[in-house]
């Protein structure tokens, strides 16, 4: 008798991929609007239909098996596919057109271009025009008119725009770098306004601790370059922390915490079923948390 083949659940490899994403499957919990007991249920389950154990405690966190790494990469091809089949799908309906975004400099060097490639295949009459820019200025277009939609760090002074997630901020280094107690800090960041270098200057000076501005740029590749070289620490968010780079930690030096930081989705007043339609792809990605960086 032929065994039939287990076909594994799409919600609970979806709970999978995102608790690994945040490192917490109590955080992805509340961002699926799942109990804490509905997300262990799920990884059980999964773990029963895999026939091995997924995760293994290591500390206070939870780790990946080899069998965990394994599959990850499968759910997320499955995830990636089962998405796309759904765009494209609702693309019959043919939509045609045009729309304008905006995203971070770092975004357009990762997943963008990946994003784009899944929109127009599965909208070949729509056009898509990307800006790269500043928070603030995409924010500003977005409100004139000039942008459809915007992703920015933070609300940029519009209250009306959508938090679509969040992420820990952290001091970063080069691997070298020491900081020296009692010194200024030496501060690699953006040109104002820029919310990274905002959160860095607010939290020194509300601990009480010395600062100057070592290097400004407004490329994300001048920030980087210059914390290589050992101009001084700069701000970024956890998880997208070059593999050269490190994250200062509380017993490296006395830094004060800087918390998390918004992402804010802004859409234009006159919405379009298109603008829609590439916001739905654009919050599929950052609910999987790939390029979580910017200015």
């Amino acid at each position: 008798m032929v065994r039939s083949p287990v076909n594994l659940d799409m919600d609970v490899l979806r709970t999978f991929v995102i608790g690994t994403d945040l490192g917490s499957f109590a955080k992805a919990a509340d961002r699926l609007g799942r109990s804490p007991s509905a997300v262990s249920l799920h990884l059980r389950k999964l773990e029963d239909q895999i026939g091995q154990p997924l995760v293994r405690k290591q500390g206070r966190g939870l780790v990946l098996t080899e069998a965990g790494e394994m599959l990850m990469g499968y759910a997320r091809r499955i995830l990636d596919l089962n998405d796309e089949a759904r765009l494209a799908l609702g693309g019959l309906a043919g939509l045609e057109g045009w729309v304008r975004v905006g995203v971070p400099q770092d975004f357009a060097e990762t997943w963008l271009p990946l994003l784009l490639a899944r929109f127009q295949r599965a909208h070949p009459k729509v056009r898509v025009e990307a800006r790269v820019d500043r928070g603030a200025a995409m924010a500003d277009a977005v409100g004139a008119g000039a942008l459809d939609l915007a992703l920015t760090w933070g609300e940029m002074g519009k209250p009306d725009g959508q938090l679509v997630g969040e992420r820990r901020l952290a001091w970063i280094a080069a691997a070298d770098h020491r900081i020296v107690d009692g010194d200024p800090l030496s501060l690699v960041a953006f040109d104002a306004p820029c919310a990274f270098r905002h959160r860095a200057t607010e939290a020194l000076d509300a601990a009480g601790r010395a600062w100057r501005q070592a290097f400004l740029t407004s490329s994300l590749l001048g920030v980087w370059a210059a914390v290589r070289a050992g101009l001084g620490v700069t701000v970024r968010t956890v998880d997208a922390i070059p593999s050269d780079l490190r994250e200062l930690h509380l017993d490296d030096a006395p830094l004060p915490d800087l918390g998390s930081l918004a992402l804010v989705l802004h859409r234009a007043p006159s919405r379009t079923t298109i603008a829609d339609a590439f916001a739905a792809l654009l919050l599929v990605a950052v609910e999987a948390g790939r390029g979580m960086e910017g200015s």
